[in-house]
């Protein structure tokens, strides 16, 4: 990512050349690969691309939450303040999940026990924060009036079943807040939720962000969520970031033409159209990605020399893309 000229506080967060792959072999099939990527403290960094890009799995990369095949396959650094998580023991890893960082994934009924009260799964994290005051009872009830939910005492006996979509996502962001992490990973955290209560989980999000401190990678494949939650975005194709920068340089001069067909495919309130503009194709799967700019197969400006690998160049200010023809020089030539 490209420096500039400014001082920026240390990286909370920085990973270094991360990939992970089918297996430990170094000529297996990668799902993401060679990702430098950092987060500063309090800052939140978006994370955006379609289906099938490796978002996810970058997320779950960076909590050590991968299949056994896959969690072979990770190389490269991921320091948090330091320590390298990629070599962090079993026992230092759940010394550092739900309490340093934590994570609140896409579907809330995959991450809650349908077996098990509110109540009950949140009092397992709390019991972990030994230093908090008050009762267990107490700080759950505390815990569930933080993310806004009524008669949260009452709440505590209820399943998960008996809850709407948009109470068991606020339940799973109560359980991912209990230890007050330093770094949230959300991913996906409002694609069950209707637009409505998705508005008013993303102000909640933001609102404990600023009364916690917390940085956060959001995931998302919504440009609207971007706009309205994050500082960075780093776009993802094909495994790989293919452009990062400030939010507002993104949508101003986006450098990377997948990051420009992902932007003019967002219908907006100042365009009439009869058809939204597409992608032609479909992302890559694993086994199948193209030689040199993953992207060329599918981009209306690929050139012979799109077939070999561009270099990560920067176009501006922290704003740094993968293209051989960025559209910032090609502007500049018209």
């Amino acid at each position: 990512m490209g420096q500039g000229n400014q001082t920026e506080p240390a990286a909370l967060l920085d990973m270094r050349d991360v990939s992970v792959r089918l297996g430990a072999r170094s000529d297996a099939p990668a799902l993401i690969e060679n990702i430098d990527l950092s987060i500063r403290p309090g800052e939140t960094v978006g994370l955006v691309g379609e289906s099938g890009s490796g978002k996810t799995t970058l997320g779950m990369a960076l909590m050590r939450l991968l299949p056994p095949l896959l969690d072979k396959g990770l190389s490269g650094e991921i320091l948090y303040q330091g320590r390298n998580i990629a070599e962090l023991d079993k026992n230092a890893l759940a010394a550092l999940r739900g309490g340093e960082i934590s994570m609140i994934l896409q579907d809330p009924m995959a991450s809650l026990n349908p077996v098990f009260s509110v109540g009950n799964q949140l009092k397992e994290g709390l019991r972990k924060n030994a230093t908090a005051e008050g009762t267990l009872q107490e700080r759950a009830i505390s815990a569930l009036e933080s993310v806004r939910i009524p008669s949260p005492e009452a709440r505590l006996s209820s399943y998960p079943h008996q809850m709407s979509g948009g109470m068991r996502q606020r339940v799973v962001g109560a359980i991912s807040l209990t230890r007050a992490p330093k770094l949230l990973i959300a991913d996906e955290p409002t694609t069950s939720l209707d637009v409505t209560i998705q508005y008013q989980f993303l102000e909640l999000l933001k609102d404990l962000q600023k009364r916690l401190g917390m940085a956060m990678l959001f995931i998302t494949h919504d440009f609207g969520v971007v706009a309205r939650m994050c500082d960075r975005v780093a776009v993802m194709y094909a495994g790989q970031i293919v452009e990062e920068g400030p939010v507002r340089d993104i949508f101003a001069r986006p450098a990377h033409w997948y990051t420009r067909a992902l932007l003019d495919s967002v219908p907006t309130v100042n365009t009439s159209l009869d058809r939204l503009p597409t992608i032609p194709g479909s992302p890559p799967t694993v086994g199948a990605r193209p030689q040199g700019c993953r992207f060329h197969p599918r981009c209306a400006n690929a050139q012979a020399k799109c077939r070999t690998a561009p270099p990560n160049i920067d176009v501006g200010p922290q704003h740094s893309t993968r293209c051989w023809f960025p559209i910032a020089a090609a502007r500049g030539a018209a």
